[in-house]
Formats: C-alpha cells, structure tokens, sequence
C-alpha cells in the first residue's frame, strides 16, 4: 500500500538530507539511489526517523511506494543525470504526477525540459535549494520556478521544510518555467562575489598588514556584530580560528590556494552578459578563481617578475575600518548587479519575478542570508520597478558613506601590489553608472571609422557617419 506523501531520488550528502528533513518535519517518504547499498545505508542511519522512511531497490518499489498524485525529488547532478532519471520515471508514472529537480540545473535546460514534457500529462518543477549539507537537514532557502498550480500542490511539505526567519517560511514560487533555477544562478553568482570579496579583505590584512589567521578571525568577529553580519562572515571568522590538529598551524595557512568551482557563477556571468546587464563584480569572481587554479604559471611568473615593493602603509585599524567599509562598498555593487540580471530576465522571459520576495526568502538558510538582505527587501516593497538598489534612498547612502573607503583601499592595494579585482571592479562599475557622460562616444566613432556603424548625435535625430577619410 502506497504510504509515502513525497518521493526523493538521489541520496548523496543533498538529497539525503533533504528526505531527512521531510521526514523530520512528519512526511513520509519514499527514497531511491541507483546504488543500492546507498539506499540500504540511508535507511539504517534514519535511526528514529525510521518510521517515515520507505526505503527503496527499484525505480518501480519508489514509485509504488508514493500516494498520487507523486511529488517526486530529483536530487541528482546535474545535466544528463537528469535526463537519464525524467526518461526512467516517465513510463512509471501517472497523469498530474509532479517531478521536481532540486539540483544546480542551467535554467535553460530546465525551460526545455518542461517543453520536452508538455502532452505527458506529467508536471515538472525546477527548484533552487540553497543551503548545502546544513540547510538541507535543518531548513534551507527554496526557489520554486513551474507552474503556480503545482506549486501550490507542493507548498505545505516545501514551506514546512524550508528555513524560517522570524517564522516567515523562506520558500516561494518565483514564475514560470526556469524562473526558480535562474533565481538559484543568480544568488549563486552574488556568493561568488561576496566570497571573492571576503577573501581579498583576509589577503590585504595577512599580506599587507601581516596579520596572523586568529587575528584575522577576530576582526572578521567584531564585523559580523555590524552591517556586514551574514552567514559568509561568521563563518570565515570560524575557519580562521581553527587548528590544524597535525602541524599546529592555523589550517587556513595550510590550504591550497585553488578555488573550486562547480559551474554556476560561470552561467551567471554568461547570462548577465547575454541580457547585456553587466555584472562585473561576480564576473571578476569567477575570473579570480579561474586564475588560483593556475598555481603553477603563478608560481613561475612570481619567480620572474617577483613582487612590487611595499609602500609605506597607514597605521592598521585606520585600514580595517576602510577594509569593513570597502566591504560593505563591494557587497552593494554585487547585489544591485545580481538584481538588475534578473530583473532583465524577468523581463525577457516575462516571469515577473518578485524581487522583494526574493530577498525575503534569501534571509536565512541560503548561503549569502545576511541582514543585508531584509533592506533589500524593503527598498523592493517600496520601490518594486525600481532600476538598480543602488538609485534606493539606503543604499544611496551606503554608497556615500562607503565610497571614500572604497577608494582608498582599491588605491593602496594597486600601490602595494595586492590584488583586490572584485572590490576593483565594484568601484570601476560605481564610477561608470555614476557619470552622465562617459568615454563611449570615442568608442562609436571608432566602430564608425573601421566599420561604418554609425553614431546618434547629442544635437540631432537619426543614424550618423563620421567624414572619416574625406
């Protein structure tokens, strides 16, 4: 007799958290791994969630197992995966049976997947989860892009697992299609900036200012009790204070210096440039973790070019105060850049997402949640049409008050050598959105000359060529 109220498939350390947390929350639940023996361990471990659990061997069992119309979870890697896992279900489901892919999907494979299943009777969802390991057990933040009726079939297990933040559930339905899974890119692209950001910040005070990890970790603390408290922030003050158990050693001082990357920051960087938004901050991100893979040619051009002197610097916590400010200088730029792709998304695709929403269900669980984003939220609610957060009356002011700081910490570092390209990339965007007449007009002239694109004029209508060559 079929008891399961919820499917997942996929137990790896994502999906078996999530079918841990449905359960949790007093859903039963069918799983299913296309490893047997990963099935048979999950079950064991469920210990007294046990009795919600039905565990599975074969694609059929799961299916069986479930209540219609089934929900079920796709938790697998993405691309063919996926693929692979729709085809094997197809057959075995029924009309108005929900399939939900909760993995990192490219929203576009998601938007031809709900065409590929158009006639099928079958309904597909694409949900960002944000959160890892943790906000999979214990409540992370869901993006939910499909059909709102499907939505709203699936709404009470997803709010009721999702994160909470001041009892509001941190999970919504965004639009249509690709909506949630392009919601999902996005804030991932914002980590990636938040994270290169942080990462510069640690590098000035260790390199520039020869501050050991815990002393680092002590700023990054006192920080996190400010305007820059968020989850990213408490965290990197976590790492820098633990031990190596081996050497002793701080175990930041014994990481190697190559950031992974999964694929994510890259399609939002792809995508920004492809709505013609620019997002130069995460696109740096992603550039600088390209280049800390390069660790060898690093090591070589070092060793021929070695590194520029060390000026004179100014007395530490003058730095640190700019270094918070910078920071928090940076972060705006990130978000107003991440914000303005979507909202160019929005419009293209016409799935008129919720900004404010977004924010909101971005304040806990997630991994950028942070204070941060409740005045996104708020700057949305009073402004939803708004062009960028930075034209908002608080983040206007952020800027303001952030920019000198900005400045000098950008400047200083290129004095001394220390690379800092997403807070660099920050200030160059703040400097080009806020002059009224730029350098562009050289530019067209130029794309005129050599190929006769033409130009408009300041003082007449229409197309224009330059008498170049008369």
């Amino acid at each position: 007799m079929a008891e399961a109220e919820i499917g997942v498939i996929g137990l790896g350390v994502m999906g078996a958290n999530l079918a841990l947390n449905i359960a949790d929350n007093g859903y039963h639940v069918a799983v299913y791994n296309r490893t047997t023996a990963r099935t048979d361990e999950f079950a064991a471990s469920a210990g007294e969630l046990s009795d919600k659990v039905t565990a599975c061997a074969t694609l059929e069992d799961f299916v069986a197992a479930i209540r219609p119309p089934r929900p079920v979870i796709i938790m697998v890697k993405a691309g063919e995966p996926v693929d692979a896992q729709i085809a094997a279900l197809k057959p075995l489901l029924a009309a108005n049976d929900i399939i939900i892919d909760a993995g990192n999907a490219n929203f576009r494979d998601t938007m031809r997947r709900f065409t590929d299943l158009e006639g099928s009777g079958l309904t597909f969802i694409g949900m960002g989860v944000s959160g890892g390991e943790e906000g999979a057990r214990h409540g992370p933040s869901i993006m939910v892009g499909g059909a709102e009726d499907a939505w709203k079939r699936v709404e009470p297990v997803l709010t009721a697992i999702s994160a909470k933040f001041e009892g509001e559930a941190c999970a919504a339905w965004l639009g249509e299609n690709g909506a949630g899974h392009f919601v999902k890119t996005i804030h991932n692209g914002i980590e990636y900036a938040d994270m290169q950001m942080i990462a510069e910040v640690y590098g000035v005070m260790r390199d520039h200012l020869g501050m050991d990890a815990p002393t680092i970790a002590a700023v990054f603390s006192a920080w996190s009790t400010g305007p820059l408290d968020s989850y990213l922030i408490d965290i990197t003050a976590e790492v820098l204070m633990v031990q190596d158990a081996h050497t002793g050693r701080p175990i930041a001082d014994i990481i190697v210096d190559a950031a992974g990357q999964k694929g994510t920051g890259r399609w939002s960087v792809i995508e920004s440039q492809m709505m013609g938004v620019p997002a130069t901050a995460i696109e740096a991100a992603v550039a600088a973790r390209s280049l800390s893979a390069m660790r060898e040619q690093r090591a070589l051009a070092q060793a021929e070019f070695g590194l520029p002197a060390q000026h004179d610097r100014r007395e530490g916590q003058a730095v640190i105060k700019d270094l918070e400010k910078a920071l928090l200088a940076g972060k705006v730029a990130a978000y107003a850049q991440g914000f303005a792709v979507m909202a160019a998304a929005s419009a293209e695709f016409k799935w008129n997402l919720p900004m404010a929403t977004i924010a909101r269900i971005w304040r806990a669980g997630c991994i950028i949640r942070s204070r941060f984003l409740d005045e996104i939220a708020t700057a949305f609610t009073n402004d939803p049409d708004v062009a960028n957060l930075a034209l908002t009356p608080a983040f206007s002011a952020m800027i303001r008050d952030t920019d000198a700081s900005l400045r000098r910490i950008v400047a200083e570092s290129a004095m001394n050598g220390m690379p800092v390209p997403a807070l660099a990339s920050a200030l160059a965007y703040f400097d080009t959105y806020r002059r009224a007449r730029g350098t562009a007009n050289l530019i067209q002239a130029q794309r005129d000359f050599f190929g006769a694109h033409g130009f408009a004029r300041l003082d007449a209508e229409g197309e224009h060529h330059g008498p170049w060559g008369s």
